[in-house]
C-alpha cells in the first residue's frame, strides 16, 4: 500500500466526495487507525484491517473483503508515522 498522511487523504476525500462530511470521515479514519493500531482484524476473514476503507465503508475489513481485489499496491493506506 501506499502512505498517505491522514489530512492528505481527509482533503483528496472530500475534494472527490463533496457531499460528505469533513470531520465525519476524519473522526472515522482515525478510529480505524487506531482499531488497526489495537489489533483490529477483517470481520470476514481475519486479516489485518485497511484502515481507509474501514472508515469509508463503516465496517472493520481487510483490502480485499472490502474491494474484492487482491493487490493493494497502488491503493492508499493512512501513514501511522505521521498521521
Amino acid at each position: 500500500m501506499v502512505p498517505i498522511k491522514l489530512e492528505k487523504f481527509v482533503k483528496d476525500f472530500i475534494t472527490t466526495n463533496p457531499g460528505e462530511n469533513k470531520q465525519n470521515i476524519r473522526r472515522s479514519l482515525i478510529a480505524a487507525v487506531k482499531a488497526k493500531q489495537s489489533g483490529s482484524h477483517c470481520m470476514q476473514c481475519g486479516d489485518v484491517i485497511w484502515a481507509i476503507g474501514s472508515a469509508v465503508c463503516g465496517w472493520n475489513g481487510c483490502f480485499t473483503c472490502i474491494t474484492g481485489e487482491a493487490d493493494s499496491s497502488v491503493d492508499y493506506e493512512i501513514d501511522t508515522v505521521c498521521w
